[in-house]
């Protein structure tokens, strides 16, 4: 009989495998900005609230502070360094300097801060249930953030009635990364990490229902513009 431990760590892959994908999905987007050399009017903030979120889960991962997390550490460190590297292409094509200096500005303060709860964390709390307590509801605030993040297009989105800044395998790979990841908590309660992905799936649900309503005036607007283009 397969008990429940089997159960959680093969969701747990898949939940790598799946996350692996959710990292992968702005791909299209970066080589559309490397042809282009420009982000236009691509945001940054969705890359910066993710390196984020992959910080804090490695924290939260380690077994000084939440034993038996490898599946989380790994997942994460893979993230940090996509995450790292769509950040430092934003860096390079950034649209001015004032865009280039508050980026680095974000990312130390990102660093920065996780330096602080790492040696605040480490130094002053010596079980793994406190450990656990204070890096998991960071986690929380920081993973709703990072599946909220790319709604901060979404003024950009209404206002051109066009997706075409809303990338649709991000959105769609969010919401099922925060599926599989509450169902990964669930099996073996872990509050931490049920509270920002279960908001994360209504808020992947959000992105894909504002992703249908624009969809058809951005096709049409395509359209459009191949037609004047020929």
């Amino acid at each position: 009989m397969v008990n429940a431990e089997a159960i959680r760590s093969a969701v747990g892959v898949l939940g790598n495998i799946i996350s692996f994908g959710l990292f992968l999905a702005p791909l299209p987007t970066f080589v559309d900005i490397l042809k282009k050399k420009s982000v236009e009017k691509y945001s940054p903030v969705p890359y910066l609230a993710t390196f984020m979120n992959c910080l804090l889960w490695c924290l939260y991962g380690l077994p000084i502070v939440h034993p038996d997390s490898l599946l989380v550490i790994t997942i994460n460190g893979s993230g940090l360094v996509l995450q790292g590297t769509y950040i430092l292409i934003f860096l390079i094509f950034a649209n001015d300097a004032k865009q280039r200096s508050k980026i680095v500005g974000i990312l130390l303060a990102e660093l920065a801060f996780i330096a602080v709860v790492a040696g605040l964390v480490l130094s002053l709390t010596h079980t793994h249930e406190k450990r656990s307590m204070i890096v998991g509801i960071l986690c929380i605030i920081f993973g709703v953030c990072m599946y909220a993040s790319p709604l901060a297009v979404l003024k950009v989105v209404v206002s051109t009635k066009s997706v075409e800044y809303l990338p649709f395998m991000p959105s769609f790979t969010s919401f099922i990364n925060g599926v599989c990841w509450t169902s990964y908590a669930l099996i073996k309660f872990d509050l931490y990490m049920v509270i920002p992905n279960g908001l994360g799936t209504f808020l992947g649900v959000i992105q894909l229902l504002i992703y249908g309503i624009y969809f058809k005036s951005t096709k049409q607007e395509l359209i459009c513009s191949v037609q004047l283009d020929s």
